[in-house]
């Protein structure tokens, strides 16, 4: 399908992230092997991320979903599955669609077990291409590479924001802290645009307010919740109580957050370190790398944390302006970092 995209025209202000993703984050090489993944709603974007592709010389393969199989997919087409077996990095650039984090997981599969340099670019958006992807990745990595060392001696991270959210999360040992800043290798694949750092926590206690974005489809459907946020209470790791005059947000939230024994278990505690991003703009992808705090409830991405549960489900939460401390230092006041 690669000429479907050749011959799909773009805007050219793509072309500044599209490079940023195809030469700094995932640094291909001439000849490399290559697996892009879009659908109907980012082919624009692919547009772009192929011609890059094109311009490297790498050999890359391109699938349209679409021409696949029905939305939303119930598996992952072998065909995708297949042709990632034998590459060595790869772009999944998709609009999530409500039940699909299975097929994800099934990509995701190949790639942590072949060790693929893969850039995870669900609900990408123009804004974001021209916004979050042109980050210097550069100075965001060395950044996240300073959170990252601070926050693996804490005992504790406590968070605060004036919106109300006041949590702490009790940090293991047992588990590690992976840094995924937009610069992609083999040990861990990343979100673009990238800018974070992020571990399973031992234990969440208190109370986050998001003012910002839910995660997963979602995102897509309630966007920006600054005028009407979700409240939620955390307790022993378990989410035990979720609030909003949004009824429909309150249900749809607290419904995906009990699929499973362990959707509403907090799998995972994350700092955004993406200081070119100054505020929500109502899409996951790039609002979690926002500097401050988020969380996810379900899958704690076990196979690079260590964690040993499991859960079928995933969910970000997003708030604004944290304060955060590790044990006693504020590394973050109203949003900033206060590192140095």
């Amino acid at each position: 399908m690669n000429e479907i995209l050749r011959n799909t025209p773009f805007d050219p202000e793509l072309t500044p992230g599209a490079s940023n993703a195809v030469r700094v984050c995932l640094r291909i090489q001439p000849g490399e092997k290559v697996t892009l993944i879009t659908d109907e709603a980012s082919r624009e974007i692919a547009a772009a991320l192929a011609s890059e592709l094109d311009s490297v010389g790498a050999n890359h393969q391109s699938f349209l979903l679409e021409r696949l199989a029905p939305r939303p997919l119930v598996e992952m087409p072998a065909e995708i599955l297949t042709d990632l077996d034998s590459s060595t990095a790869s772009i999944y650039a998709v609009h999530a669609q409500k039940n699909e984090l299975k097929t994800r997981m099934q990509m995701t599969e190949v790639v942590n077990r072949r060790k693929i340099r893969h850039a995870h670019m669900v609900n990408i958006s123009k804004e974001i291409m021209l916004n979050g992807m042109r980050a210097d990745y550069n100075e965001v990595d060395a950044i996240s590479i300073q959170v990252r060392e601070i926050a693996m001696k804490a005992n504790y991270i406590h968070a605060q924001t004036k919106a109300g959210t006041d949590i702490t999360a009790k940090i293991s040992r047992e588990y590690q802290w992976l840094k995924t800043s937009g610069i992609i290798t083999p040990n861990k694949w990343g979100n673009l645009p990238g800018g974070e750092v992020f571990t399973t926590p031992e234990e969440v206690n208190g109370r986050f307010v998001i003012d910002g974005v839910v995660g997963d489809w979602l995102c897509a459907r309630f966007g920006d919740l600054r005028d009407c946020p979700l409240t939620i209470e955390i307790e022993e790791n378990r989410l035990v109580e979720a609030h909003s005059r949004n009824k429909d947000l309150r249900e749809a939230f607290w419904k995906y957050t009990h699929t499973d024994e362990n959707s509403d278990r907090v799998g995972e505690f994350a700092i955004g370190t993406n200081i070119a991003l100054r505020d929500v703009i109502g899409n996951i992808l790039q609002d979690e790398k926002i500097p401050g705090v988020h969380i996810a409830f379900g899958n704690p991405y076990g196979e690079h944390t260590g964690a040993k549960w499991h859960s079928s489900t995933h969910i970000d939460v997003v708030g604004r302006n944290f304060d955060i401390w590790a044990d006693d230092r504020q590394i973050m006041k109203n949003g900033k970092f206060t590192l140095n």
